[in-house]
């Protein structure tokens, strides 16, 4: 029982890697979900954090990455900080996360057990953004 538990956790393994790579499409699979991924998942609202007072007075700058999980209504959830250069900053970027929303999936659509992150940089410097024709 355990070997066969074992190689169909193989063959899946397999399968997803080989449709990582692009080997795989969507004939040779007939019965794959349309959207099986938290990490195509279009935001609804994407919020920002907010430079911390004290961070901004002492000229402190950082970076954050927050992983978590898309539930099936487009809210964040299991929101976890992975990676942080100091800690002030680890706050603002779970409250932007927490309130950031995606589009709700289909009831036909499954959910992956894949996590998305995101990285908040936290810079002084101001940022040069080039407006679109």
């Amino acid at each position: 029982m355990w070997r066969s538990r074992q190689a169909g956790h193989i063959a899946a393994a397999a399968v997803l890697c080989f449709a990582a790579a692009g080997v795989l499409n969507a004939a040779d699979m007939p019965d794959a979900p349309a959207a099986d991924s938290n990490a195509e998942r279009t935001p609804q609202i994407t919020m920002m954090p907010d430079y911390p007072k004290v961070a901004r007075r002492d000229r402190i700058e950082g970076e954050v990455q927050v992983c978590f999980d898309i539930t099936r209504a487009g809210r964040t959830r299991r929101i976890a900080v992975r990676k942080s250069t100091h800690r002030i900053f680890e706050k603002p970027a779970i409250r932007a996360v927490r309130a950031s929303t995606y589009e709700p999936l289909s009831d036909d659509a499954v959910m992956s057990g894949i996590k998305s992150c995101r990285t908040f940089r936290f810079t002084l410097k101001p940022v040069v953004v080039e407006a679109g024709n």
